[in-house]
């Protein structure tokens, strides 16, 4: 439930960064929202690059559309992943 929510926030917020390049706000909030639009960039796509390293070539690779997903929701979208994900094999 609160994944959703989550997902329905980020969202909104990549919608309220889009419409400030579409249409800009004035000038103070324009820089900051062109920095914050610059950074989700960068930290969404950092998150993708991440989990396709981390995965071992024995897995599953992920889909182009989870990947996606991922760009877009970042870490909502990797928790619910990770939900789906079997747990790993415990060692003793």
């Amino acid at each position: 439930m609160l994944i959703n929510v989550g997902r329905l926030l980020m969202l909104c917020i990549w919608v309220f960064l889009l419409f400030n390049i579409i249409h800009p706000f004035p000038k103070p909030m324009k820089y900051f929202l062109d920095v914050a639009m610059v950074f989700m960039f960068f930290m969404h796509g950092l998150q993708v690059m991440l989990l396709k390293a981390t995965q071992g070539k024995d897995q599953n690779k992920i889909g182009g559309w989870l990947q996606l997903r991922i760009f877009l929701f970042g870490v909502f979208e990797l928790l619910a992943w990770q939900k789906k994900q079997p747990p790993l094999p415990t060692r003793k």
